[in-house]
């Protein structure tokens, strides 16, 4: 796992703290004829020297993850122009993280037992996760959906599926501080968007739109917390 450990190292200072913005839009501009391309290779190349002390007998495991690199940067180039950034960006990483776990496991096998994943803590984590996501998204939207006040304006000024977004992420923050028994953040991440959304909903004198997001915040948050506590209870009667 150290070995792992350096690898992904080396690639995050490579990727995002040594790479100018000017080197990934040049390399997205000209593609295989850009100079940044092979700059950018050398520099994980160094990289990866480095976490390693600039010990040899790992040198086809660096040629490996760098000439890999160069390959996948260079399809992202040709890619750009037909997938979505976001969406390019997680396959991008993706790859290069599925190789660092080739080229590491080559040294060091891992003892990944594939039975861990379905041992009952883990289904128990994914059944939460998946509870505080996609289940409770639907729920809030069945039980909340017909009070909601409906304008061309709100269109207009939302972000396209903002609201479904920040409760995902709500939901997974206030669960998190629960399983850390950090109550208390809880209660300063509903205040903090207290803040933002009631300012706007006081400039905008509506009172039935302060009902619609004062009712389903409060749902979202007491899904969240009765799925953790929930979560905590099965896992300690478990382990018990």
């Amino acid at each position: 796992m150290t070995l792992l450990l350096k690898f992904f190292l080396a690639h995050i200072l490579g990727d995002f703290v040594l790479q100018p913005a000017k080197w990934v839009a040049e390399k997205q501009l000209n593609k295989l004829a850009s100079r940044y391309l092979y700059f950018h290779a050398l520099v994980h190349a160094v990289a990866l020297l480095v976490m390693l002390q600039f010990d040899w007998k790992y040198s086809i495991g660096v040629l490996s993850i760098v000439a890999s690199h160069l390959l996948i940067d260079l399809a992202k180039a040709y890619l750009a122009e037909k997938i979505r950034t976001r969406v390019l960006f997680f396959l991008d990483q993706l790859a290069h993280i599925m190789v660092i776990v080739v080229v590491a496991s080559a040294y060091e096998p891992m003892n990944l037992k594939l039975g861990d994943l379905y041992a009952y803590p883990s289904i128990l984590l994914l059944t939460a996760i998946t509870m505080l996501t996609f289940v409770s998204a639907i729920v809030i939207k069945i039980l909340v959906g017909p009070m909601q006040p409906h304008s061309a304006d709100d269109d207009e000024k939302s972000l396209e599926h903002a609201g479904r977004y920040i409760g995902i992420l709500e939901r997974l923050f206030v669960f998190a501080f629960i399983v850390l028994n950090h109550w208390e953040a809880v209660g300063f991440l509903l205040a903090a968007k207290s803040v933002f959304r009631f300012g706007d909903l006081r400039d905008a004198h509506d009172i039935k739109l302060t009902e619609y997001i004062l009712i389903g915040t409060l749902i979202s948050f007491g899904m969240a917390i009765l799925i953790a506590v929930s979560y905590q209870y099965l896992l300690s009667h478990h382990q018990a």
